[in-house]
């Protein structure tokens, strides 16, 4: 009797390797999309990896940044200050995606709109899927129009993409009516190292909307979400992290934050009702 356990856990974790090993099947990119040069519904992008987050300050950004600046490489879009990441996020009526993450839930999934300029012709329709320590980030380059229709509630749009992860949101979101909840601004400094697909990340300035879900406006009325003085510290990776990246993040005495910037603005709308 003692045994089973060990044997159900072990039957888990083959069936968990197998899962991930189905999802991945295509090769990894970068996960900005602007930096693909697919033509629009012409493919999938997908990035299976980990990711740690911690809560710094304006003070460690800097001295972490200039760090990482000597030995891994910029992203090309940083410029001086870093560039401007806006993601339009859906939920269900009931707001399960939310509570689901609040509740610690294994199996959870995000599904956004995401752009990095209100001037743009197009926007990525991402849906992130995580299983414990891994997460599935599957991108889909759609129109500006069809965005737009996206919003308004009219999926349809997505039937006219020959991908098949077009027609599977397409089921799920019109089967859980999703609808748009929140828009979640930010400016972003990144830095990536090409062995193993690693990305580190800095993100400030963190604002939000729900008065208005228009990802392409340039006049959106938004609301902060974290101090200004803190920031976001993202590291991804796949399978294992470099140890000068590690020991890099180790100087950083802070504990891993597991709040994603979703779930501060949909807390920060319902405790200000904004």
């Amino acid at each position: 009797m003692k045994g089973k356990p060990v044997e159900r856990q072990g039957r888990k974790a083959k069936v968990s390797a197998a899962f991930y090993e189905r999802m991945i099947d295509r090769p990894q990119f970068d996960d900005c999309g602007r930096h693909f040069l697919f033509k629009v519904g012409d493919g999938l992008n997908k990035v299976l990896r980990e990711e740690k987050k911690f809560l710094i300050s304006i003070a460690e950004f800097r001295s972490t940044s200039a760090r990482l600046e000597k030995v891994m490489m910029q992203d090309s879009h940083n410029g001086m200050h870093g560039y401007m990441i806006r993601s339009l996020y859906f939920d269900t009526p009931y707001d399960t995606d939310f509570f689901e993450k609040q509740a610690g839930v294994e199996l959870r999934r995000k599904i956004r709109l995401r752009c990095y300029d209100p001037k743009q012709d197009f926007a990525m329709l991402e849906m992130k899927q995580k299983q414990g320590a891994r997460q599935l980030k599957r991108s889909l380059r759609v129109t500006r129009e069809d965005a737009l229709r996206l919003i308004d509630g009219d999926y349809s749009a997505l039937l006219s993409y020959r991908e098949p992860f077009a027609a599977e949101i397409y089921g799920m979101m019109k089967a859980r009516a999703y609808i748009p909840r929140t828009i979640v601004q930010y400016n972003r400094k990144a830095f990536i190292a090409k062995e193993n697909k690693i990305r580190v990340t800095f993100d400030n300035r963190v604002v939000s909307t729900e008065s208005c879900f228009d990802l392409f406006s340039e006049h959106l009325n938004m609301n902060p979400v974290l101090d200004p003085y803190n920031v976001v510290l993202e590291v991804k990776f796949n399978g294992f992290l470099l140890n000068y990246i590690q020991s890099m993040i180790n100087c950083i005495d802070k504990s891993e934050l597991s709040v994603s910037k979703y779930v501060l603005a949909r807390q920060n709308a319902y405790q200000t009702h904004l």
